[in-house]
């Protein structure tokens, strides 16, 4: 039986889940482990509970036979990729190598002004226990404690990996912040190496030109092309992994929701040039409170606006992006100075651009190195790492 995924319960711990190839399992076998890519790996083992699947439930049987999908528990290093068999025959099944991750982010404790206001897990060991916790599903990750103690490095397969995780950690009641994916480099005989990808897109003929020329925008290089039936055509590129950062929904627009992205870890390859960054700037507000009509419409002059009137806002939160490519500081706090003298025209009502509001995927390639994202369960919001304006202008001299 081979190992195709890994089930998490606190009661039993690991439990091993697959199909089985040839043969019968009972709960009171005696078994050993092997390993297809690690031919040392021999562990006798004991089976302690033994599952089928009815639906979404786990049901406890004493036996199982060949064609079933089973969980097995009491087996404490059980991972994907491990064959259990009978152990007076020990034969390992084959299976695809887990690739290892290129992208990592900071998972850090939120420590804006309304932090704690929306989470019902704030704190840093919580918010530690659950990514170790993820360890035990997920293998394709990989969490490592930092200098600070209140931030955790996690590594991951690329964006879409670890907005998956950011996403179940939001539903699940947590706040925390996450800093911008960043790329695991390598130094190969002096030289700087970055993680490729193999991108096979599949698309409408009349998208293909426009996937080209973003993808090679994005330092991707056109390998292979074929026209299929119907008016499609696959496309394959090599491109680094940095360029597939915030392209998912934009692929989704350029095609219209009608085009299929698969990528797959290509080798280490030397660095292949900087990949030209955002032209937008932050409009960021420079005091707290709740936004007003009045200051957004000010404000909106200046670009476009991710938040409506009646939202709380503090210093240093980002609350729009500018054309020019430029930090700004605005007041969206500001409110009309009463007066006893009315003008014409001064009473109509404010009319305000339509709000921009961002994915997760768009604003993580939105945002840079100085910038965070504050995660929770109800709300997004992108900040400046230095809230305070003073000593933000003080750490840019520095």
């Amino acid at each position: 039986m081979l190992i195709s995924t890994i089930d998490y319960n606190e009661y039993v711990g690991k439990v091993g889940v697959g199909r089985i190839e040839r043969g019968t399992i009972n709960r009171t076998d005696n078994v050993v482990v092997v390993n297809a890519l690690d031919p040392d790996k021999l562990d006798k083992v004991k089976i302690s509970k033994l599952y089928e699947f009815e639906g979404l439930d786990k049901v406890e049987v004493e036996t199982a036979k060949m064609g079933s999908i089973v969980g097995v528990a009491g087996i404490e290093d059980i991972n994907i990729g491990d064959t259990i068999c009978i152990d007076s025959n020990p034969e390992a099944l084959d299976f695809v190598k887990i690739s290892q991750p290129t992208i990592s982010m900071t998972f850090s404790v939120n420590n804006s002004p309304l932090a704690g206001k929306d989470g019902d897990f704030v704190t840093s060991r919580q918010i530690r226990n659950r990514l170790y916790r993820e360890l035990q599903t997920d293998v394709g990750l990989r969490i490592e404690d930092t200098d600070a103690t209140d931030a955790f490095k996690v590594s991951g397969r690329g964006e879409l990996h670890l907005s998956v995780l950011i996403e179940n950690m939001r539903r699940e009641g947590y706040e925390f912040q996450v800093s911008k994916p960043e790329v695991l480099y390598k130094t190969m005989d002096g030289k700087r190496h970055e993680p490729i990808e193999r991108v096979t897109v599949d698309v409408s003929n009349e998208f293909v030109g426009t996937v080209i020329e973003k993808l090679g925008s994005r330092k991707g290089e056109l390998v292979n092309m074929q026209e299929s039936k119907g008016g499609y055509a696959r496309a394959e590129f090599l491109i680094p992994a940095r360029g597939l950062i915030g392209y998912r929904q934009e692929f989704l627009t350029d095609t219209k929701g009608n085009g299929v992205l698969n990528t797959n870890f290509e080798e280490y390859a030397p660095y292949k040039g900087d990949i030209p960054k955002r032209k937008m700037g932050s409009i960021i507000s420079f005091d707290t409170g709740d936004s007003t009509a009045y200051g957004l419409h000010n404000a909106q002059e200046r670009g476009t606006l991710f938040i409506g009137a009646g939202e709380a806002v503090y210093e240093g939160m980002i609350v729009g992006m500018s054309p020019k490519g430029l930090d700004l500081e605005v007041s969206v706090t500001k409110k009309k100075q009463q007066s006893n003298v009315r003008a014409s025209g001064s009473d109509e009502a404010l009319r305000l651009s339509p709000v921009s509001k961002m994915s997760l995927e768009e604003a993580l390639e939105f945002i840079e190195s100085d910038e965070l994202i504050e995660i929770t369960p109800h709300n997004m919001r992108l900040r400046k790492k230095i809230l305070n304006t003073n000593l933000r202008y003080k750490s840019k001299k520095k």
